[in-house]
C-alpha cells in the first residue's frame, strides 16, 4: 500500500484489513480536507517509527547476560511474578515498555482517523469507514486492557504462583509480537468487553437482571454468563460482576441502595444516580456506536477500587470481574 508517496506498511505494523481501511480513510479525508490528511499522514509516520524502534529490540525469550547475571525466559517470568505494582513501568523490561508505547501510539493513530472520518458526514461509505475504524480502535484498547489486567493479577497476593507464571508467560508473548490483538489470545474476554461496550445500565432495582439479559442480546459469549451465574460463586465474584454490569464500584452501589431505601424508591434512574454519587454517569453506549474509552475508564475505576480494598483491608472484591474470569481461564490451561 502507498499513502501519499510513502512506502507500504510493514506487516508487523497493521494487518491487511487495517491497511486497506486506513488507505480508504486517508483517501476519503484527502478529498475533503488537505489539512486533516496531512495530520493523518503524520500519525502514520509516527506509528511506523514507533514500530521500527520496537522491532529493533531483542526478543524477550532470547537468553542474554548483564553484569555477570544470566537472563532468560524463566528469570523474566520469576521477576514478573514478584512485582508489586508500585514501581509501574520501571519494573518492566524496556521492550515491554516500548510494546505498550507502540500500542498507545496505535490507539492515538486510530482515534485520529475516527475523528477525521466522523467529520466527513453521514454518507454511507464514510459511515462504514468510521464504524470499522471504531471497531479497530476498540480492539486495540481491549488489548491494552488485557495487558493491564495481567499486570494487575501479577501484583495480587491471593493469586497462586502457578497462575502468575501463566499470566507472565502470556504477557511476554504479547510484548514480543506487536501484531497480536485481544482476539488472538483472549477471545472470551474480548466478547465480554465487546458486549458490555454496547449496553447502558437501566439501574431500576439494581438487581442486574436487565443488564445481564442485554449482555446476552449483544452476543456475549455464553461461557462468560455461565461463569458468573454458576452455583457456588463467591460473594466477591458476585459483587465484582455487579460492578461490571453497572459500571460502578461496590461502594457506589451500596450508597445508591441506601439512598433508595431512605427515599422509599423502588427504582433508580441514571440521572438520580448521578445526583446521589456526585459524578457524571458515563454511558458505554454512544449514539449506536461504541465508545471504548468509556469502557477503559470503567475498568480503571473498578481496578483502583479493588487495589484499595486489598491494601486497606476494606470489604469487597479484591479483583475486577475480568480478573476473576481471567484467573479461571489461566487455571484451565
Amino acid at each position: 500500500m502507498t499513502l501519499s508517496g510513502s512506502p507500504a506498511f510493514a506487516v508487523s505494523v497493521l494487518d491487511r484489513h487495517e491497511n486497506e481501511l486506513v488507505e480508504q480513510a486517508l483517501a476519503a479525508v484527502a478529498a475533503e480536507s488537505v489539512t486533516d490528511a496531512a495530520i493523518l499522514q503524520g500519525l502514520i509516520e509516527e506509528l511506523k517509527a514507533t514500530a521500527g524502534l520496537l522491532e529493533r529490540q531483542r526478543p524477550l525469550r532470547r537468553p542474554t547476560a548483564l553484569g555477570g547475571e544470566a537472563r532468560d525466559e524463566q528469570t523474566l517470568m520469576d521477576h514478573l511474578c514478584t512485582i508489586d505494582g508500585l514501581s509501574g513501568d520501571l519494573a518492566l523490561p524496556l521492550k515491554a515498555t516500548l510494546a505498550r508505547t507502540y500500542l498507545l501510539t496505535k490507539i492515538n493513530f486510530l482515534r485520529g482517523f475516527v475523528k477525521a472520518t466522523t467529520a466527513l458526514g453521514n454518507q454511507v461509505n464514510y459511515t462504514r469507514i468510521t464504524h470499522e475504524l471504531r471497531e479497530e480502535l476498540a480492539q486495540s484498547i481491549y488489548t491494552l486492557l488485557a495487558e493491564e489486567l495481567f499486570l494487575a493479577l501479577l501484583r495480587k497476593p491471593d493469586v497462586t504462583h502457578r497462575t502468575k507464571q501463566r499470566a507472565a508467560d502470556q504477557l511476554i508473548t504479547v510484548w514480543d509480537d506487536a501484531s497480536l490483538e485481544i482476539d488472538d489470545f483472549s477471545p472470551l474476554l474480548e466478547s465480554a468487553w465487546h458486549a458490555r461496550n454496547r449496553i447502558n445500565s437501566a439501574y431500576g432495582t439494581l438487581l442486574g437482571a436487565t443488564e445481564t439479559f442485554r449482555l446476552v442480546i449483544e452476543n456475549c459469549n455464553p461461557d462468560v454468563i455461565e461463569f458468573f451465574g454458576r452455583d457456588g460463586m463467591s460473594a466477591d465474584e458476585s459483587a465484582a460482576f455487579e460492578e461490571f454490569l453497572f459500571n460502578m464500584t461496590s461502594e457506589e452501589l451500596a450508597t445508591l441502595r441506601r439512598a433508595m431505601q431512605q427515599q422509599h424508591l423502588s427504582a433508580a434512574s441514571p440521572a438520580w444516580a448521578a445526583e446521589i454519587l456526585g459524578r457524571q454517569i458515563e454511558d458505554l453506549e454512544h449514539s449506536h456506536e461504541i465508545d471504548p474509552m468509556a469502557l477503559y475508564r470503567s475498568y480503571q475505576r473498578r481496578q483502583l477500587a479493588a487495589d484499595f480494598r486489598l491494601m486497606s483491608g476494606a470489604p469487597g472484591p479484591r479483583r475486577t470481574a475480568e480478573g476473576y474470569l481471567m484467573v479461571y481461564l489461566l487455571d484451565q490451561q
